[in-house]
């Protein structure tokens, strides 16, 4: 039996214009045009028995008539409401009743009745979306805006297989939000997950099922903590030869292409003999300058020295080299990147980094699913020790190594994982903005967003920008959850990744309150309006009550230490 039991009384209007996907309603009651609010629900009679079509008002008309002095019955005033079909409601499926599905297999009649859904009829249908969004796959996300006894579901499944776009401006509730979705990924029997941690502000989501990482920083290295500290090195022979060139050699010299060259040759024979004096011979025979193999940097400097300076014999004696002179600068760049303490989780993760083992330990621990970590599946890396010159480069290496360990990972045992990329703009920003280390990352990320799918691997998209974030990763994003954007371009970015007929649901973008969401996407039934539940642990992102905080007493010495901190490059 369908949920739908409305008398012809109780209709909106009728049908007086249909389109592809849209109908105008000619509403004769004005009580019932007052009532009527955009981007509400409306159920319409189908041209085939047992369904009823679903969908959303986008526009209400009331307009005054020219009077006809020669037919003084005729109407003086038109009563117009346009509907954007976004689905139908089945009332027997099989076995099943009442089933939703987002297609348009008719459109309604002309003169078809249309009704508004609202009160008792409005739950049961939010019911029927949350039962069908709620089996096996679901995602509890928060309450429907439109009716607060429904809870809204997404498909899990659908969420992580097609990407996510999360986004919001600032204090919009998108940390809040990403909180809730980590939380529901970490309940998981064996969840797999990473998110990168920009500014260190999901710190307080730790749990036995989540784990916390930090990227080294100078304290770190002087305390000498190490992976069992939760404390992360990314050794510099793990950057593939694009990130190597472009965190060593200034493109601008002249010498560039000389010591790109060089450059490449000599690590490429780094490589070499350590396999060789390692017995590693099942590599050598495959291995490339990308492959993933410890080198020993000092004998790489010695190397480049010798070359620099070496003198061969000339027709009048000793005369300076082909390269003579042309890799000081390359060097210089080098040995100052090198004594440079912020990058010390680079270049001082200690003898364990260089053992041809200690790759699978790392791996181990970020990619690591719940049953396979004795710390939980889902993994913060905290990034906020990381220089921002080279922040592109470092993010994108473990997204690198993520999709380079699902790729070589055969089918029958791949486990899915998901990327958490939080303030993806300062990262994988739009191409115009890109400079040469965001050039590499945005094509890690590109590369990720178009077949990491088939890798079963995910990327859920964070920022507050997403007018400055890569135009092709947001793209490969079905879902959308959008919070309050209050900046035009944001908005224009949202709208016109969805439908043509969901356009004017973008509208209320700038109005949405505080932790409340615009969801559209294939992991929703409809698009919706949803008030997002509170995570059980809050992360470090709340606003600062300035009128308040300026009406208090500050911390006695807090200047002070803060300048002791910078200097230490750490907080205690």
């Amino acid at each position: 039996m369908s949920i739908f039991s409305f008398s012809d009384t109780e209709a909106l209007g009728k049908v007086s214009a249909v389109d592809t996907s849209t109908v105008t309603i000619d509403v004769e009651d004005v009580e019932q045009l007052k009532r009527l609010q955009v981007n509400r629900l409306v159920v319409l009679h189908s041209s085939r028995p047992g369904q009823h079509l679903i969908g959303l008002v986008q526009k209400v008309v009331r307009k005054k008539l020219i009077p006809d002095p020669e037919d003084p019955e005729k109407p003086n005033e038109e009563n117009l409401c346009r509907i954007a079909l976004i689905g139908t409601l089945i009332d027997r499926e099989g076995t099943e009743k009442n089933v939703f599905r987002r297609t348009l297999e008719t459109v309604p009649e002309i003169e078809a009745h249309c009704f508004s859904l609202e009160g008792e009829h409005l739950t049961s249908f939010m019911q029927v979306i949350a039962q069908a969004s709620g089996e096996g796959s679901s995602l509890n996300i928060g309450k429907y805006t439109i009716d607060e006894h429904a809870t809204a579901y997404l498909n899990g499944n659908k969420f992580f297989q097609r990407h996510a776009f999360v986004g919001g401006s600032t204090g919009a509730g998108k940390s809040w939000t990403t909180a809730r979705i980590i939380e529901q990924v970490a309940k998981l029997k064996n969840a797999n997950a990473i998110i990168f941690d920009l500014h260190g502000e999901y710190a307080p989501l730790k749990s036995d099922v989540i784990n916390y990482y930090k990227i080294a920083g100078p304290v770190d290295v002087e305390a000498e903590r190490t992976l069992e500290d939760n404390i992360l090195y990314l050794p510099y022979w793990l950057l593939s030869y694009e990130a190597i060139f472009s965190l060593f050699v200034d493109r601008s010299d002249q010498n560039a292409p000389n010591q790109s060259m060089i450059m490449a040759r000599e690590i490429n024979s780094a490589k070499r003999k350590y396999l060789e004096n390692s017995g590693h011979q099942e590599i050598l025979d495959n291995f490339t300058i990308d492959t993933p193999v410890p080198f020993f940097l000092d004998n790489l400097l010695d190397k480049l020295n010798e070359i620099n300076t070496e003198m061969v014999k000339g027709a009048r004696g000793p005369k300076q080299g082909e390269f003579f002179g042309k890799l000081s600068r390359m060097i210089s760049r080098l040995e100052n990147k090198v004594s440079d303490r912020r990058l010390a989780f680079l270049f001082q993760g200690g003898d364990s980094s260089l053992e041809f083992e200690w790759l699978n330990t790392l791996v181990g621990a970020i990619l690591g699913a719940t049953k396979e970590s004795n710390n939980g599946g889902v993994k913060i890396i905290d990034f906020s020790e990381v220089p921002s010159d080279i922040l592109p480069l470092i993010v994108s290496l473990l997204a690198r190594l993520s999709f380079s360990v699902q790729q070589w990972t055969s089918l029958e045992k791949r486990h899915p994982v998901a990327l958490f990329c939080d303030e993806a703009h300062l990262y994988i920003p739009h191409r115009t903005l890109a400079d040469s280390a965001d050039e590499i990352s945005i094509q890690i990320f590109e590369r990720i967003a178009k077949e990491g799918r088939k890798y079963g691997l995910s990327l859920v998209v964070i920022s507050q920008r997403p007018s400055e974030v890569n135009r092709t990763v947001l793209s490969q994003c079905s879902n959308f959850v959008s919070m309050r954007l209050t900046n035009a371009d944001d908005q224009n970015v949202i709208k016109k990744l969805l439908p043509d007929s969901l356009w004017s649901f973008s509208d209320i973008l700038p109005i949405l309150d505080t932790g409340e969401a615009l969801i559209v996407g294939d992991a929703s039934l409809l698009p919706s309006r949803v008030r997002v539940d509170e995570p059980s642990k809050k992360p470090n992102s709340g606003t600062v009550n300035f009128w308040d905080e300026w009406q208090s007493d500050t911390v006695e010495n807090r200047l002070p230490e803060a300048v002791t901190n910078w200097r230490r490059q750490n907080i205690q």
